[in-house]
C-alpha cells in the first residue's frame, strides 16, 4: 500500500487544508521525539510545537517520528497510509506509516511502525534494564531508512527536510550519498542540534547495514576513525542550526571531538534560540496548577500555589523555596545538587528545596538521604510528574539550573512565565535568555563558574531578594512579562527555509 503526497492531503482535508489552498511551503520535520508523545528532554518540546508555529508564516510542517508502544499511541487512533519491505544490509523489513487521526496537535502527526525494533516503551533506554537498547544502531538506521523509502512515493516530494539531532542525522547524508536516494540530492535539508555532545558513535562495520553509498562520499561518514551520525549529517545538510546563538558559539571549542567540523562549516551554520508553546505553559488558564494566575494578579496566584506545595511536602511557606525540575544527571548540574544545599542549610540560611527527575542512582541514593536528615528543608520526586512540574514551575520562588552544558534551556523560561526567578549558570541558551537582576531589564540570579563558592553566592543572593518584598515583587513582574514565544524563532526558521529554497 503506497500512498503519494496528494492522497495524504485527501485523508486530512476535514482538519487541514490543501498545500495550493493555504500553504506556500512544506516541510517534514523528522524527530525521535515530540511532545505529547514520547519525551526524554527538551527535543521533544520543540518538536511539538515548532510546525505549530510555523503555520503562521504558511508553513506546512508534519512530524515524522517512531510509533513507540506507549500509553499516548494506545490512546490515539491511526490511519494506515503506507505499507512498505525495504533494506537494512542483506535483510529486509516490514515498516508502516501510520497517521494521528485526531489532529489533536494542530499538525499531522506520522509514526514509523517497525515491528521488534520501534514498538517498545522507551525511547532510547530499555525501561526493563534502565540501559540504552543493544541494537540502538539498527533502530535509528531503520527509521530513517523507511522514512526515505515512503518519501520515494509521494508524487511531490517535501521543500525541506528537517532532521533533529543524531538520531536522523543519516538522512541528509543518505540524500546526498547513496544512488538509491539520488531523486532526493536537490531538497535541501537542515540538521538541527539540540545537544552535540550525543553523536551517534558506531563500530565502522556498521556500515553494511546501510544503503549502497558513492564510494566517494563513504568518507562522510566517518570521524577519527569511527562511524558518526552527527558528523555526516553536518558535512551533508545544506544547513545547520543550533538552539541558540551562545551555544552555536560554544559547540566550536567544546563538542566532544567535532570542534574543528562546526567550525569549518561556520558559514552554513545559525544560532536560533528556541520558543515555548505559551498555549500549553500559561499560567492564567493552565489546568494543571493549583491557581490561576497572570500578569495582574501573579502575586496572590502564586501564593495559593506555594500553599500547595508547602502542604503537600512539609515546607515553611515563610521561607523561599528553590526547585530543581530536569535530569539528574552531570551535564545539568545536578552532582553539585546535595553539596549545595547542604552548605546552604548547615550554614544557617533558611529556605526549602524540592527537587523533580529522575537520573543517576547514586544521585537518587543521596538525595534520599538527604529527605531524612532535612525533614521539612529538603525533599525529592525522583520520577517524572508532568502534573508536579507545573505546580513547582508555579509555585515556586526560584529555579535552580547550575547546568554544565544547556544547548537552550526551557525550563529557565517557563519558570519566568510562571514569575518564578532562575537561578542559572552563565552558559548556552541560558546566557542569552537570563540577565542577572543587577544590570538593567535583569529578571534572575547569574553565576559563572561551575563550582560549589559561585553556585552557593547564586543562592545566597536569591535569598537576599526574597527578603526585599519590593524587589522580589519587580523582578517578578519583569519576569512573567518576558515574551519566550515561539513566534520570533518560528520567522527565523521560515526565513531560513525560504533562502535555501532560493537557493535550490
Amino acid at each position: 500500500m503506497a500512498l503519494c503526497l496528494d492522497t495524504c492531503f485527501k485523508i486530512k482535508e476535514n482538519r487541514y487544508v490543501h498545500l495550493s489552498e493555504k500553504f506556500h511551503m512544506q516541510v517534514l520535520h523528522i524527530s525521535f521525539e515530540c511532545y505529547p508523545v514520547a519525551k526524554a528532554g527538551g527535543l521533544a518540546d520543540v518538536v511539538g510545537a515548532l510546525p505549530k508555529y510555523l503555520q503562521q508564516f504558511d508553513v506546512d510542517s508534519w512530524v515524522v517520528m517512531p510509533r513507540f508502544d506507549n500509553e499516548w499511541v494506545r490512546n490515539h487512533q491511526q490511519n494506515v497510509v503506507h505499507s512498505g519491505v525495504a533494506k537494512m544490509g542483506d535483510e529486509k523489513f516490514d515498516y508502516r506509516i501510520v497517521m494521528e487521526a485526531g489532529g489533536v496537535l494542530g499538525f499531522p502527526l506520522y509514526l514509523v511502525d517497525i515491528p521488534g525494533r520501534l514498538d517498545r516503551s522507551g525511547i532510547y533506554i530499555d525501561s526493563y534494564s534502565d540501559y540504552a537498547y543493544w541494537d540502538e544502531f539498527e533502530r535509528f538506521a531503520s527509521f530513517q531508512i523507511a522514512v526515505l523509502d515512503w518519501l520515494k512515493s509521494f508524487s511531490k516530494k517535501p521543500d525541506i527536510i528537517h532532521c533533529h539531532d543524531h538520531h536522523t542525522a543519516f538522512i541528509p547524508f543518505l540524500m546526498t550519498s547513496s544512488p538509491v536516494y539520488h531523486e532526493f540530492k536537490s531538497i535541501p535539508s537542515i540538521i538541527t542540534i539540540h545537544n552535540g555532545h550525543y553523536q551517534g558513535w558506531y563500530d565502522p562495520g556498521k556500515k553494511y547495514l546501510l544503503p549502497k553509498i558513492d564510494p566517494e562520499r563513504e568518507g562522510f561518514l566517518y570521524w577519527n576513525g569511527r562511524m558518526n551520525a552527527l558528523s555526516a549529517g553536518i558535512r551533508t545538510a545544506w544547513s545547520i542550526t543550533t538552539v541558540s546563538d551562545s551555544y552555536l558559539d560554544e559547540l566550536q571549542h567544546s563538542c566532544k571531538g567535532l570542534e574543528p567540523l562546526l567550525s569549518y562549516e561556520k558559514q552554513k551554520s545559525l544560532g536560533i534560540i528556541n520558543g515555548i508553546d505559551t498555549d500549553v505553559w500559561d499560567p492564567s488558564t493552565d489546568p494543571l496548577v493549583v491557581e490561576n494566575f497572570g500578569q495582574d494578579n501573579f502575586a496572590t496566584g502564586k501564593e495559593k500555589n506555594k500553599k500547595w506545595i508547602c502542604e503537600e511536602f512539609g515546607f515553611n511557606p515563610e521561607l523561599p523555596l528553590f526547585s530543581f525540575i530536569g535530569r539528574l544527571v552531570d551535564e545539568k548540574g545536578a552532582d553539585l545538587l546535595p553539596d549545595l544545599i547542604i552548605r546552604y542549610l548547615e550554614t544557617g540560611l533558611k529556605g526549602s528545596f524540592l527537587m523533580l527527575g529522575t537520573g543517576e542512582p547514586w544521585l537518587h541514593n543521596r538525595f534520599m538521604e538527604m529527605k531524612g536528615h532535612y525533614v521539612n528543608f529538603f525533599d525529592a520526586s525522583l520520577s517524572y510528574n508532568e502534573e508536579l512540574a507545573h505546580r513547582m514551575y508555579a509555585g515556586s520562588d526560584f529555579l535552580i539550573m547550575p547546568s554544565r552544558v544547556e544547548p537552550c534551556g526551557l525550563n529557565q523560561m517557563y519558570a519566568m512565565r510562571y514569575a518564578t526567578l532562575p537561578i542559572v549558570r552563565n552558559i548556552g541558551g541560558l546566557k542569552d535568555t537570563v540577565k542577572d537582576f543587577s544590570v538593567p531589564d535583569g529578571n534572575g540570579i547569574v553565576f559563572d563558574h561551575f563550582n560549589l563558592d559561585d553556585a552557593y553566592n547564586a543562592l545566597s543572593r536569591a535569598t537576599t531578594i526574597f527578603h526585599d518584598k519590593h524587589l522580589m515583587e519587580n523582578l517578578q513582574k519583569r519576569a512573567i512579562t518576558e515574551d519566550f514565544s515561539w513566534h520570533s524563532s518560528a520567522k527565523k526558521y521560515h526565513n531560513l527555509y525560504t533562502s535555501l529554497i532560493k537557493e535550490k
